[in-house]
């Protein structure tokens, strides 16, 4: 499935939306370049499920931040990771299999460490302020979060 965003408001709706279908131990990976909204979208997760989104910030520096909501929500940001050997010691499974939702930017860095049943988005520069958002569900799980979460949608490619 795919939609376009016209603005950061709306790919912060979009995740407050995701949010309303997410429960324990969902995983849910973010790609795409530099600057082109990942943080926001975890930002309108966070916000669905009850964080205050002003205090979401991009992990680059630290890995991971931990939230408390609804479910806790784990911001992973693998762009400085290098090695998948290097996984075993942030103790990934504790958290990608745990209580809360695992977010994972750049999570092409993980190698075979990644689960195999999750929700892939990728955004992608359009002009302006408008991304291109690509959502895929890898497993059954997934498939039924996507079914469910487009099922009101409208006609206008550009609403969620």
């Amino acid at each position: 499935m795919e939609f376009l965003s016209s603005s950061e408001a709306d790919t912060i709706r979009f995740g407050e939306r995701l949010a309303t279908q997410l429960i324990e131990s969902d995983v849910i990976c973010l790609s795409g370049e530099l600057g082109v909204g990942k943080t926001r979208l975890v930002k309108g997760i966070a916000k669905g499920l009850g964080i205050n989104p002003n205090i979401v910030r991009s992990p680059t520096f630290v890995l991971m931040n931990m939230y408390e909501g609804r479910l806790p929500l784990y911001h992973f940001d693998f762009y400085r990771m290098n090695e998948d050997d290097e996984m075993s010691f942030v103790g990934y499974d504790d958290f990608f299999y745990g209580e809360g939702i695992s977010v994972i930017e750049w999570p092409q860095r993980l190698g075979n460490v990644l689960p195999a049943e999750h929700l892939d988005i990728e955004i992608f520069y359009q002009q302006g302020d408008i991304r291109l958002i690509k959502i895929r569900a890898l497993g059954k799980r997934y498939e039924v979060m996507l079914s469910s979460l487009f099922k009101r949608r409208v006609k206008r490619r550009t609403d969620i």
